[in-house]
């Protein structure tokens, strides 16, 4: 299934994609979709015939982040070997955690804002997977269990902040606007398999990121077992799983985003995002 939030910020109501294209309102069901709901999520849509649900017209309006503030975002960094590289890092032998808050997730058409102090903006287009039901210590072969589906995400990232200011990755990611999310939430049945996605982002319509979940150093079962071991999984919670080659940071000589400049993302199945860098 697929899921959206349509509406303006803090007042976004949760749709449903129908059989016959339409978007289906699921207000009448859930409140929203995000951390109080997506538990039991699957069980309140079984057996409901989607036709009969109110249709509602997308078009023109805001398309909100496909989950409601999570308690947890969850981050990998360094999970493309070939990112690693360009980054001159070793490939890590265990996933590298770090988090951000969930102040930082947005709409995938917000503006992504850009501080005044903000020298060495970055973008990373990474795959995000939303946690369906609680996890602590599960193992791998039960880790998919725990997913409810898939979203696109944009991992923002001032670098200056991030490697010159005390060496703190946190630092660098948690910017409010600096995890744009969607446009839509794919459950996890969706997507029949997750390490074969291609992805692309571009700016002002230049292609800089393309790869796919293929050559991701830790799949996605991996990762949610994984971070089990050392911390409590919550419904709703968001992790981004690490981003192909091709930041900003990597190229030669280092390209960061400015003001004005449009950056587009999109992953297959999960759609696409288009954000203008607005300086603040």
């Amino acid at each position: 299934m697929r899921f959206m939030r349509i509406g303006e910020v803090g007042a976004e109501r949760p749709v449903v994609h129908a059989q016959d294209a339409s978007w289906r309102d699921l207000s009448g069901i859930v409140g929203d979709i995000g951390p109080d709901s997506l538990a039991d999520l699957a069980a309140r849509l079984h057996g409901v015939d989607l036709a009969t649900l109110p249709v509602v017209e997308t078009a023109g309006q805001r398309i909100g982040a496909p989950i409601a503030r999570p308690r947890n975002i969850w981050c990998i960094g360094l999970n493309y070997s070939d990112h690693a590289a360009e980054a001159g890092m070793p490939v890590p032998a265990e996933p590298i955690l770090f988090t951000k808050p969930g102040s930082t997730l947005c709409g995938p058409n917000d503006p992504i804002l850009r501080p005044a102090h903000a020298n060495k903006l970055d973008w990373e287009v990474e795959l995000g997977v939303v946690i369906g039901k609680p996890a602590l210590g599960i193992a791998q072969e039960a880790a998919m269990d725990h997913v409810f589906g898939y979203v696109a995400a944009n991992d923002i990232s001032e670098r200056e902040w991030q490697i010159e200011r005390g060496g703190q990755w946190s630092k660098g990611k948690s910017y409010p606007s600096f995890c744009p999310c969607g446009p839509i939430l794919v459950s996890r049945d969706a997507i029949p398999d997750p390490q074969a996605l291609e992805m692309e982002l571009s700016i002002d319509g230049a292609v800089m990121q393309k790869g796919s979940t293929a050559t991701m150093v830790f799949g996605v079962a991996h990762i949610v077992a994984y971070l089990s071991r050392f911390v409590l999984l919550e419904p709703g919670d968001l992790i981004v799983t690490g981003t192909p080659p091709g930041v900003g940071m990597g190229m030669k000589p280092p390209r960061y985003l400015k003001g004005g400049e449009r950056v587009t993302l999109s992953i297959a199945g999960l759609g696409a995002q288009s954000n203008l860098v607005q300086d603040v």
